[in-house]
Parts: C-alpha cells; sequence; structure tokens
C-alpha cells in the first residue's frame, strides 16, 4: 500500500474542504486533500447548488478568501465571456439573475476559480489534490488518528495517508463514523437540547431531503424529451402524506407555514416562477445570440428526496435511496416535458433539454453528487443550540462566544424529512461559530470541515450553507497552522490562557471576521 505523509490531511473535497487547504498552505504547511468525485468544491460545484447566502453578503459577513471567490466568479465571466457593457460594469451583476442567490452561476465556472485559487499552492509542493478517491478506514492510536485509508474509485487502489492532524470535509461526515469519533446522526430528543422544535424522541432516521440536481434549457419548437424514467409511475401518482397534493404538480409548500404554495414554471403569482429560481445563465446578460437559452439548476420542492435516510446506514440502503433520488429527479423532468399543465391549456414542455454538460457530463446527466443538507455532527465540547439563536427565542439578540472563530447567517431552514416531518422555518439571528463546537469531546487531532461541527438537527439547518461551511473549513485550517507552529492541540487552543487570543488574531490577520458590525441589529 502507498503512504502518503502530510501535516493536515483534508478527507472529503468540499468547499470547507477548499477553504481548510488555502488557509493551512498560505500559512506555510502542507496538506493533502481527498474527493471522490472529479470536482472540488462540494455543495457549490459536483452537488450543483448556487449558493445561499445572507442579505449583506454583497458588502460584509464573509471571510476575505470567500469573497475572492465570489469576485473571481465574476471576474472569470468578464475575462472569458461576451457580457453586455453594462452587465460588465455591475460590480455585483448577478450571472443567471435567480431570485434564490445575487450568484447564480455555472458550477463549472466555480470550478475553474477554486483550482486557480489552489493551483500557486500545487505548484508550490505545499498541496497534493487525490481524486477520486474515498475514505474506507481509519487508524486511531488512544485518543489520536494515525491513518486515513482512502481507496480509488477507479482502480480500487488503496493510498494511506498519515498526519499529525485530520479534517472531516466529506459531504457525511464519512471520517467521524470511520475513526470512532462521537458523532450524532439525525434529530435528537427536546430533552436533550431543550429546543421546542426538536423531536420528542430522538431519531437517528430524521434527516434531511437531499436532492439530485440537475440542469435543463428550454429550447421551444424541439422535442427533448428523455427516456420514460423506470420509477416514472411511482413518482407520477406519489402524493406524501401532509402534502398538498401530489409531488409532481406545480402546488407545494410555504416553507414558513406548510400551506400550498403554486407556481409554474415560468409564471406565479409572486413573480418568482420557477425557472428563475435557480437561473445560473441569464441569456439576456450577454451579447447577440451567444447563448440560444436560459440554463435553470433544477432544485425544487419537487424532486426533494425525504423517503429514506443516506447517513448512518448500510451501504445497500444508502445506495437504494440514492438511486431513488436521482429517479425521481428524472421523472420530475419527464413530467415537466410531458405532463406539466400549461398556462394555454395544453401539457407538456418537450423543448427543455437536460445539461449534463453543465455538471460535469455524468451518464444520467444529473450532478454527479446529491445535494446532503445533513451529515453526521461531531459530538464538541459546546453545542449550538435553537437557543443560542432563533428569534422567537431571544427577542434582544443572539448568544454572543467569546470564543467565536467566525460568523454566519441564514434561516433555520429545515426541508423534509425521513421522518415525516415536513418544513421547519425559522428565523434567526446573525450569528457567531463557537470555537468551542469545533472541538471533539474526545478525539485530539480531528476537525470538522463543513457542516459537521457541533449543531442539532435543529441548529444545522442555519449552518449548513455555502459561506458558513467556508468559515467553518477555513478557520479549521487555520486552527491547525496554529497547532503546527505551537506544537500544541486544538482543545489546548481553547483553554490555554493566551492562547485563544492569539489564535483570533491570526483569524483576523487572514480575513476572518468574528463579530457582525454595529450596523447589524443583533
Amino acid at each position: 500500500m502507498e503512504v502518503l505523509r502530510t501535516e493536515v490531511a483534508i478527507i472529503g473535497g468540499g468547499l470547507g474542504a477548499c477553504a481548510a487547504a488555502l488557509a493551512v498552505t498560505r500559512l506555510g504547511h502542507r496538506a493533502i486533500l481527498t474527493e471522490e468525485t472529479s470536482w472540488i468544491g462540494g455543495q457549490l460545484t459536483n452537488q450543483a447548488v448556487p449558493p445561499d447566502e445572507h442579505p449583506w453578503i454583497e458588502d460584509f459577513g464573509a471571510t476575505a478568501s470567500y469573497r475572492a471567490l465570489r469576485t473571481g466568479i465574476r471576474d472569470y465571466y468578464r475575462a472569458f465571456l461576451p457580457l453586455k457593457p453594462e452587465v460588465r460594469a455591475d460590480r455585483a451583476f448577478n450571472p443567471g439573475n435567480g431570485w434564490v442567490s445575487k450568484l447564480c452561476h455555472d458550477p463549472r465556472i466555480a470550478v475553474a476559480v477554486l483550482h486557480q485559487m489552489v493551483i500557486p499552492h500545487q505548484l508550490a509542493g505545499r498541496l497534493f489534490v487525490l481524486h477520486p478517491h474515498r475514505p474506507v478506514a481509519a487508524w486511531s492510536h488512544g485518543d489520536r488518528i494515525v491513518g486515513v485509508v482512502v481507496r480509488s474509485i477507479e482502480s480500487g487502489r488503496d493510498v494511506l495517508i498519515e498526519a499529525p492532524f485530520f479534517i472531516d470535509a466529506t459531504p457525511y461526515g464519512d471520517l467521524l463514523e470511520l475513526a470512532g469519533a462521537e458523532h450524532i446522526i439525525g434529530a435528537e430528543s427536546r430533552a436533550e437540547t431543550g429546543e421546542p422544535h426538536a423531536a420528542e424522541q430522538a431519531d437517528p432516521r430524521d434527516q434531511q431531503a437531499i436532492t439530485v440536481c440537475f440542469a435543463m434549457e428550454h429550447l421551444p419548437g424541439e422535442d427533448h424529451t428523455i427516456d420514460k424514467p423506470l420509477q416514472y409511475e411511482l413518482w407520477r401518482a406519489f402524493h406524501p402524506p401532509g402534502w398538498p397534493g401530489r409531488l409532481l404538480s406545480w402546488t407545494t409548500m410555504q416553507p414558513e407555514t406548510n400551506e400550498p404554495l403554486t407556481r409554474s414554471l415560468f409564471e406565479a403569482d409572486d413573480d418568482h416562477p420557477w425557472w428563475r429560481f435557480r437561473r445560473i445563465m441569464d441569456r439576456n446578460n450577454f451579447v447577440g445570440d451567444f447563448a440560444r437559452s436560459d440554463i435553470t439548476v433544477v432544485n425544487w420542492p419537487q424532486n426533494d428526496y425525504w423517503f429514506g435516510p443516506v447517513v448512518g446506514v448500510d451501504e445497500a440502503e444508502q445506495a437504494r435511496n440514492i438511486e431513488a433520488a436521482r429517479q425521481l429527479s428524472l421523472s420530475l423532468l419527464y413530467w415537466l416535458q410531458t405532463e406539466a399543465p400549461r398556462p394555454d391549456g395544453d401539457v407538456g414542455y418537450p423543448g427543455l433539454k437536460l445539461r449534463g454538460d453543465v455538471v460535469g457530463g455524468t451518464a444520467d446527466g444529473l450532478a454527479p453528487a446529491p445535494y446532503i443538507r445533513e451529515s453526521r455532527r461531531l459530538k464538541a465540547e459546546f453545542t449550538v443550540l435553537e437557543q443560542h439563536m432563533a428569534h422567537p427565542l431571544r427577542p434582544d439578540g443572539p448568544e454572543l462566544f467569546t470564543d467565536s472563530v467566525g460568523i454566519g447567517s441564514y434561516r433555520i431552514d429545515l426541508h423534509p424529512s425521513a421522518s415525516g416531518t415536513l418544513y421547519r422555518d425559522m428565523g434567526c439571528w446573525p450569528f457567531q461559530i463557537p470555537l468551542g463546537a469545533m472541538i471533539p469531546v474526545r478525539v485530539e487531532n480531528l476537525l470538522p470541515g463543513g457542516k459537521n461541527l457541533g449543531t442539532t438537527h435543529i441548529t444545522n439547518g442555519a449552518f449548513r450553507v455555502h459561506p458558513v461551511e467556508w468559515n467553518v473549513g477555513e478557520s479549521a485550517g487555520v486552527l491547525l497552522a496554529f497547532c503546527l507552529e505551537r506544537k500544541t492541540t486544538p482543545r489546548q487552543v481553547r483553554e490555554r490562557e493566551g492562547l485563544p487570543d492569539e489564535y483570533q488574531t491570526l483569524l483576523r490577520q487572514q480575513g476572518i471576521p468574528l463579530t457582525w458590525p454595529s450596523i447589524i441589529p443583533l
């Protein structure tokens, strides 16, 4: 077995992994990053989800490197694509003008910009990216991980990675399981957390929906109808309990109230049709006839799959549920092409064309990886609860953490879950990310690199979004670089007098804000 040695091993290649790798290497240390798909970037790229962000993102509320990523994406469009002059001059133009995000863009461009950001460190020999590889085993000695085995998906060859420090940046929190690190899966009970919206009974299978996203364009007058999916009749007839009708229909649910909500493809009473929801290319941004059509990403309530969990189950059940999620997405596309009611009284939009090239050219044309909203979560020294951040429970503002390692903001947004619970969507304050939520209760050399830090099933709904995941990974990378320099451990950084202040000073120097500006009413 080949053995690779480094200073920080980042297992998984999501957004937090990229941020961690950049932090470790720009501070002069070596890292290995592994990823099981062909694209680094996780939910932004191989899961095909345009960034979910807070209202102030264009001006403040993110780390300097995350802002560099966003700027790099726009600069890429300016450098290589024929934008209209007024679009090119707009500092904050939105490539797709999707209404869910201020930066709805093509995932291929995110991949290109992430590679631009990491390539200097790769050329300098500080960063080695290994993909497509997935973790299959981990070895520990006492309370320390000593090695992780990753296996090539293409060749089956195993590689042992040894390092003094590890970061779990996998979408499922796989390293937590492999290394035997204490963790939580699914929902805690109300008795455990005291959260008003927690379940009466703990349930590891109570996990948020996953979504297999896909990109499509619309070419009227043409017929791009796909072959009828194998599970189409099942999904066509399916009426989930509590849902206002069939899943494949224009009527879904309002997340804040669970009341019926009707929008169609190009029309909606609230001027928010599904076509513009996550549209990643607005052809009107480009000169002439550059693009035949807009392109939109389909990540809608209709292809949310919450009918079986994918975390903490055996490989056969996980594969079965992921395949069912892929079948649901294909069935939604086929329904749109053949049976979706149109305003003119006819049905179907056969001109909808699946754009598998946008998501990397997979065999079925869908995103290579499912969008995972909820992974295993670390049992940490501190757990962020609903009571620390939810509007109704804290009328005067959020809990403030003296050990802050960053900031984030998003609603507590829980999609339907495998337990049958429907949407839970509530306001929460802009929040801080506490260091205590990143320190395992026992393992000394492992940190979270994404949505697997010490939150609950409830608060994960606010921590799971792009800029927060990036911040968690970046702060983890900075922390491990700090530990390498000081010959200490993450736990000691939190506990020893003077070290927390020194670490936070380094975070600020790296462009990571630890508090929200005073203009935000906290």
